[in-house]
């Protein structure tokens, strides 16, 4: 059985005036704009440019035998399942295939868990046809839409699995992977990370250039979350079609944090018809409640190695436990995040900006009013709120993505 199309019932009460902007939305009480909100989020196609369910069940030991596959269905565990997502609106969550930098350390690890992650997400829209496809095409993606299943895209987060080895770029777009984020917390073959200080190649790495370009001629989307800045504006120099930041923030709220965009990158990134996607982590919207989190840090390090404690040890266990009670966590709100959109619509227009959630891969640190993906009509109302028009939300949503998407595809095509 299909899931219900929401898009078939709102869309005609939304274009029906031949406007996607509501009537009197100035005079809309408060419950009306909140419903004119939840119609949006399920009216128009949405994306989320990153989502670590695959890793998440992974490391729960995840197997698709009959007792497990009710686990991204509905479960009281994670960010995301099917029952929250289509609360939420949630249309096409890109997967994310995501490789820790340890594993490329060994050779052949990498690929091994990217091959069993991307096998992992097949499964499972096998095992749900009624619910999940797996979606390699913005075409996919509307088309899925319009019949009421939910696409699963897949992204690859690091690019450690193709090693050194160019020709698995193409092997990797014959699997279904259509963006590949170049390296994650360690600098890697290909680029520096923002998260690094051994400045590697000083950027992107020669062979890391030739990736770009492969990603390019193939029709896979360069992700430039993650990579240091200096790799940013290689790729930036390389690339001949637009790019994404699949889950970054604005760094003007996180001053000092270089896993975010500056200014200047932002707009770079504009000019080549790019798209930042909004990482929803409450260290990643509020530098304030980055500084606390990482003096705490220090002083929960020096107490485990003042009483000679490992932090794996159930004394040591014991005593991360008490100091987190001591020192409860501290959350931004959805309001931060419509201020990371609203900056970057200031600066670099509405066409280049998305949602990009991290749902699953930030932990405990989402903000108030967007804790899991039932949560994207919240985000909906607060940007109306704030004087977007319909047709800006729709961009949100997944017009600017689908955009830099397609160009990308037309670059491919015209490549033979």
């Amino acid at each position: 059985m299909f899931r219900i199309s929401l898009a078939a019932i709102f869309l005609p009460l939304l274009t029906a005036c031949g406007s996607t902007q509501p009537d009197g939305s100035d005079e809309m009480t408060d419950v009306e704009l909140r419903a004119h909100a939840d119609s949006l989020a399920h009216a128009y196609l949405l994306t989320d440019g990153h989502v670590d369910l695959p890793y998440r069940l992974k490391v729960k030991n995840f197997r698709l035998e009959r007792e497990m596959l009710g686990i991204p269905v509905e479960t009281s565990e994670g960010d995301f399942d099917y029952v929250r997502a289509v609360e939420g609106g949630l249309d096409a969550p890109f997967m994310s295939i995501y490789i820790p930098s340890r594993l490329q350390e060994e050779p052949g690890a990498s690929p091994a868990l990217a091959d069993s992650l991307i096998d992992m997400v097949k499964g499972i829209a096998d095992a749900h046809p009624e619910k999940f496809r797996i979606a390699t095409s913005p075409d996919d993606l509307e088309r899925n839409f319009r019949e009421g299943i939910m696409s699963l895209p897949m992204g690859m987060e690091n690019g450690s699995p193709i090693e050194d080895q160019l020709g698995r770029v193409r092997e990797y777009y014959d699997k279904g992977i259509r963006y590949i984020t170049l390296t994650h917390a360690k600098d890697n073959l290909i680029s520096d990370s923002s998260y690094d200080t051994l400045n590697t190649h000083g950027g992107l790495s020669p062979f890391g250039e030739e990736v770009v370009r492969e990603m390019n001629r193939v029709g896979i989307m360069v992700d430039v979350s993650h990579i240091s800045d200096s790799a940013f504006w290689d790729v930036m120099e390389i690339t001949e079609v637009p790019v994404i930041a699949s889950h970054s923030s604005v760094r003007k709220f996180t001053p000092g944090f270089q896993r975010n965009m500056d200014d200047d990158m932002i707009k770079r990134l504009a000019e080549n018809g790019g798209v930042i996607q909004i990482n929803f982590g409450s260290t990643f919207l509020d530098g304030a409640l980055r500084e606390r989190q990482d003096s705490l840090r220090t002083v929960l390090l020096n107490r485990l190695a003042d009483a000679g404690l490992d932090n794996n040890s159930e004394e040591g266990k014991l005593m991360i436990d008490s100091f987190q009670q001591e020192n409860p966590t501290l959350y931004s709100d959805l309001e931060m995040v419509a201020d990371h959109i609203d900056h970057v619509v200031e600066i670099a227009g509405i066409d280049h900006v998305g949602l990009g959630s991290d749902f699953d891969g930030v932990g405990d640190s989402l903000p108030t009013g967007l804790k899991d993906v039932a949560d994207y009509p919240n985000l909906v109302y607060t940007l109306l709120k704030r004087g977007y028009s319909d047709e800006d939300i729709k961009k949100i949503l997944s017009d600017n993505v689908l955009r830099v998407w397609r160009a990308v595809e037309a670059a491919s095509s015209a490549r033979g």
